[in-house]
């Protein structure tokens, strides 16, 4: 048995494995010896799937490493790994026995260094600028005094109360706050979404549509303020249909969204400063103007007037401009009765001349002559008249054969039929007319039972004549030598004579009574 086992294959004891005994080895080998590794190097493919997982390469100038990040760790990454971006990576190397292959599973991903961020920040930069963003014929005016302005900010930090503040100073205004993150991985999304929700936002609705957008954030360092360097903040702002001023970090911070937004602001307060103008400055501008235009409305009245008296010293007064035409009625006047007479004598001559060419013997001529004209005329005209009245006659007969009578007939009945309608309506309208006055008659009637002084007498009242005259005083009254006094069913008298009534003068002739 000993010499059988000596002569077998060198080899052949040694254990076997499946493949999948195998791969799994090798994986808690490498699992074990590289649980936690940094590797810098620089992104090759980069593969996003709709899993939400990012599957790339971490290259160098000789050796490539498939790199997996899972949807978890991809969606808290604050700078999001982009293609040539040289990287550090953090985590912990693994197989996939699947693909007989190993990778690094990335729990963190970082820029290596401040150059590889300004790299991919020019490199958006210039991708955004040759598509026009930054173009100044695209940045748009600034509302003069915007109703209200919406600020897009952290609702904790000290910026919206510099804001708040700084245009309670210089002018009130509506404003409205979209809380959101101004730093994270949270930042860009909800910056973007703030400004495409108040885009949205309906003009007179019950949220109302702002008139300016202040995006702003305090200072920090570049990682702070890498969420307004995200590609779709620069897009949401440069899609504003809202004048957007932007305001983040201080002065010596730039951002992409500096360079699409209509307006940069050094700092949140200077963005209020450029929003609205100072209400003092205002109100002091229109006093000024108002004391200018009034001055100058004094002075043109001033000078005005008084060119109106120089012009009035250099005309002639009234009386002098009528004296020649006076004079010249005067003259007038003076010679009317004699021109009349020298004309009246010229017509009574040129009447006398004319007359005693006339002689009976000439007119009975004349009247002969024209008696022989007229009837040889009228014997030519007799033939052409009757020929056109036969004409005129067989005319009549060809269109009478053509007559019917039905609609004469008809048109006689609809007119009676209107006749008849217009008829009533009138005497509708006339009976309305009456009833009308009549109430307004009888609602005279009642206003003068009313205003009489007969109804006063119902009440209780009475009127005291003395002498036929109404007595209104102890003086009158005493003075009278007889009172009548006036009730409401007679008169009582009280000493005195009853005053006679006037005689009643006859009428004039051809006086109607």
């Amino acid at each position: 048995m000993s010499d059988l086992i000596d002569d077998a294959p060198e080899g052949l004891n040694a254990p076997e494995f499946t493949v999948s005994e195998l791969s799994g080895a090798v994986k808690r080998v490498i699992e074990g010896e590289f649980g936690f590794v940094r590797v810098k190097g620089e992104v090759g493919r980069v593969s996003r799937p709709r899993s939400g997982h990012v599957y790339l390469d971490l290259k160098d100038d000789r050796s490539v490493i498939s790199g997996v990040m899972w949807k978890g760790t991809a969606s808290r990454l604050q700078t999001q790994p982009e293609e040539g971006m040289e990287v550090v990576a953090t985590g912990r190397l693994t197989t996939f026995p699947g693909q007989s292959k190993y990778q690094i599973v990335i729990e963190d991903i970082r820029p290596a260094g401040m150059g590889a961020l300004m790299a991919m920040l020019e490199k958006r930069k210039a991708a955004l600028q040759a598509e026009g963003l930054f173009e100044a014929s695209r940045k748009r005016a600034l509302p003069y005094l915007p109703e209200v302005i919406g600020v897009v900010t952290s609702p904790s930090g000290a910026v919206i109360r510099d804001i708040l503040h700084r245009l309670r100073e210089r002018f009130p205004r509506r404003v409205l706050i979209w809380p959101v993150a101004v730093q994270g991985a949270k930042c860009a999304p909800e910056v973007a979404r703030a400004i495409a929700g108040f885009n949205a936002l309906t003009p007179g609705g019950a949220i109302p549509r702002p008139d300016l957008l202040i995006v702003a954030r305090g200072g920090g360092s570049i990682e702070d303020l890498w969420g307004f360097n995200e590609e779709i903040v620069a897009r949401a702002a440069a899609a504003s249909d809202i004048p957007l001023i932007s305001a983040v970090g201080h002065e010596t911070d730039t951002t992409l969204i500096d360079h699409v937004s209509d307006r940069r602001a050094p700092t949140p307060t200077a963005a209020a400063e450029l929003a609205v103008p100072v209400r003092l400055e205002l109100l002091a501008w229109v006093g000024d103007m108002q004391a200018r235009l009034g001055r100058a409305l004094g002075q043109r009245l001033e000078v005005r007037g008084q060119r109106l008296r120089d012009l009035a010293r250099a005309l002639p007064r009234a009386e002098t401009l009528l004296d020649q035409p006076r004079q010249r009625l005067d003259s007038a006047g003076t010679g009317l009765g004699q021109a009349l007479i020298r004309s009246v004598q010229i017509r009574r001559v040129r009447l006398s001349q004319t007359a005693g060419s006339l002689r009976p013997a000439t007119l009975a001529m004349r009247i002969g002559q024209g008696r022989g004209r007229l009837e040889d005329r009228g014997e030519r005209l007799a033939p052409g008249l009757n020929r056109l009245i036969a004409a005129r006659r067989e005319a009549l007969g060809r269109r009478a054969d053509r007559l019917s009578l039905r609609p004469i007939v008809r048109d006689l009945q609809a007119g009676r039929d209107r006749l008849d309608t217009v008829g009533k309506r009138f005497d509708e309208a006339a009976q309305g007319q009456m009833d009308d006055l009549r109430r307004r008659l009888e609602t005279l009637d009642r206003l003068r039972e009313t205003l009489s002084y007969k109804a006063t007498l119902e009440r209780g009242y009475a009127v005291v004549r003395g002498d036929g005259a109404v007595v209104t005083g102890k003086a009158a009254a005493a003075a009278a030598s007889g009172l009548e006094i006036e009730f409401a069913d007679g008169r009582f008298r009280i000493g005195g004579s009853a005053p006679r009534k006037a005689a009643r003068k006859p009428p004039e002739q051809g006086t109607l009574i």
